[in-house]
């Protein structure tokens, strides 16, 4: 059975795209960002997407147009497997958990349980990521064989659904307007179901138990809700969409409580790397990501894996955008000393607060033929590979039956418009609505537009990638 057993089909439509939205990150309007609406996606295809650049917020998918936009973003992961964590991190981890236990159950333990000079060794020398971010959970406290007195406090994390209840909201707005001072207008109910509660990903369990889909997970202490994280659970990685706290719990680091905890669940549950959304080296605030590591960067151009290093560190402050071109032209040649820094890559007064932003719609805005290759969008096909592509090979599913693309353009569509217009909008327009995405679709090829005008732009990702 594969891992899409229960979410076969993915159905995605071409939105639009922003030439002079309003960047998320600083106070300009230079972003530049493409849009698609997804209404099914499978776990596999979304994998996919996020290894070429896209990010979901919501049902919305969006991919940054990397030179045209002031604040470059580039897909973060840290292997699971491998993290190191820094000295920082670890202390957050364990005033954490002393704070959760209590000086006297760590007193009583102590005198109950005292250890042996190997086992204070060993803690001392080695760290176990895993058992730290479980340790003072009342879960893991209860099943010790040894018993041990009633912890100051009652910590909990369980993976729920990503249901809409007022106990999450309540931890949104308070999130949103203590710590990003959004004003109380601006924080709705509306946008919290739509940011951070929908989603295309259909949860799953796979036959060895690895869960799928799209999670809260929720920090309770005494039973409160405390902190959330939204995740999703991809076949090869944790994906962290966003996380919040109630100001009352600030003093505790829960930036680093989370991290450690969504790189441990990546590690345990067999994912093995954590994706940490998008790093921004222009914007100061995003820089902790980089603490997590070794990590590495998504090549905007190759879609190869980056290990983000001082030698791309240095790129980075010099030439603010950077892809394989950059790292062929300027990589062998730089200097321990860092040059001048290009416009836009340093941080400067005017950011806004940071985290990863709600990704609107914005209004579409007439994106001329060619566009994407007349401003030399990395990473998408070229037009000579595009033209060479023979998209009437594509295979779709019509009313039960398999068909090519070729003989949908030759069908009359007339016959199939009562009881397959369901799957015709679904699977008309695969290759036609990426082609206008990109402007390769010529004036002249009026059948797969008539298709597009009378059925929309509702297309299955059937694997060939444009981006």
């Amino acid at each position: 059975m594969s891992i899409d057993a229960h979410n076969p089909v993915t159905l995605i439509s071409y939105m639009g795209s922003t030439r002079h939205g309003r960047c998320g990150y600083c106070t300009k309007s230079t972003s530049c960002s493409f849009y698609l609406r997804s209404y099914d996606l499978t776990v596999t295809d979304y994998q996919i997407l996020l290894d070429r650049g896209w990010r979901r917020s919501g049902t919305l998918l969006y991919k940054p147009h990397m030179t045209l936009s002031c604040c470059p973003q580039y897909t973060i992961r840290v292997d699971a497997t491998t993290i190191k964590t820094s000295r920082d991190q670890r202390q957050t981890l364990h005033k954490w958990s002393r704070y959760v236990l209590g000086e006297s159950y760590v007193q009583e333990c102590a005198s109950r349980y005292p250890r042996s000079k190997e086992e204070k060794r060993r803690q001392q020398s080695e760290f176990n990521l895993v058992e730290t971010v479980h340790g003072p959970e009342y879960s893991t406290l209860q099943g010790l064989e040894r018993v041990p007195p009633e912890p100051a406090h009652k910590f909990e994390v369980s993976l729920e659904p990503t249901v809409f209840t007022e106990e999450k909201y309540e931890l949104y707005e308070n999130y949103q307007r203590t710590v990003h001072n959004d004003p109380v207008w601006q924080i709705t109910r509306n946008d919290f179901t739509n940011f951070l509660c929908k989603s295309p990903l259909k949860n799953t369990t796979t036959p060895t138990g690895m869960r799928l889909g799209s999670y809260h997970q929720c920090y309770r202490v005494d039973g409160r809700l405390v902190a959330m994280g939204v995740l999703d659970l991809l076949p090869h990685c944790v994906s962290g969409v966003y996380f919040m706290y109630h100001e009352d719990y600030r003093a505790w680091g829960f930036g680093k409580l989370s991290a450690c905890r969504e790189a441990a669940l990546a590690r345990e549950g067999g994912y093995q790397y954590y994706y940490m959304g998008f790093y921004i080296h222009s914007c100061p605030k995003m820089w902790y990501k980089r603490e997590y590591g070794p990590c590495h960067l998504l090549d905007p151009e190759t879609y190869a894996w980056n290990l983000f290093d001082g030698k791309l560190e240095r790129l980075l402050d010099k030439h603010g955008y950077v892809g394989a071109s950059t790292i062929r032209l300027h990589g062998a040649t730089e200097k321990n000393d860092v040059s001048e820094k290009a416009p836009g890559s340093a941080p400067s007064g005017n950011m806004i607060e940071a985290g990863d932003q709600y990704e609107s719609e914005e209004e579409d805005e007439d994106v001329p033929p060619g566009f994407v290759f007349s401003t030399k969008m990395p990473g998408i096909m070229t037009k000579r590979e595009i033209e060479d592509f023979d998209a009437r090979t594509l295979r779709f599913q019509l009313a039960g039956s398999e068909i090519t693309a070729k003989e949908l353009e030759e069908l009359d569509l007339a016959t199939y418009i009562d009881d397959s217009l369901v799957a015709l909008r679904a699977n008309a327009g695969v290759f036609a609505g990426f082609g206008m995405l990109l402007g390769c679709i010529k004036d002249s090829d009026y059948r797969y537009k008539e298709v597009m005008d009378r059925f929309g732009y509702h297309m299955p990702l059937l694997g060939n990638y444009i981006f």
